[in-house]
């Protein structure tokens, strides 16, 4: 009898806790969401920029640089 009432128990005990859980993981799921969209993207985005600025700039410095050092030179 006695196991009977503790597995009635532990059976209640996962039904109302296992939902809890799912609930709890469906709610950190969202906020890891949010917070890469407003933290991680930007810098993600801010990098690509940067890097794709220091892609159209490197011939021009190297460029610059040549013309200097033989401007030096000569």
């Amino acid at each position: 009898m006695f196991t009977l009432l503790v597995m009635t128990m532990v059976i209640v005990f996962l039904i109302i806790f296992g939902s809890l859980f799912s609930l709890a993981l469906k709610a950190s799921w969202g906020i890891v969401k949010i917070a890469f969209s407003l933290l991680a993207l930007p810098l993600v985005l801010i990098g690509m920029v940067m890097s794709g600025f220091a892609l159209l700039l490197l011939p021009g410095l190297l460029i610059l640089v040549l013309l200097l050092i033989f401007g030096l030179v000569l």
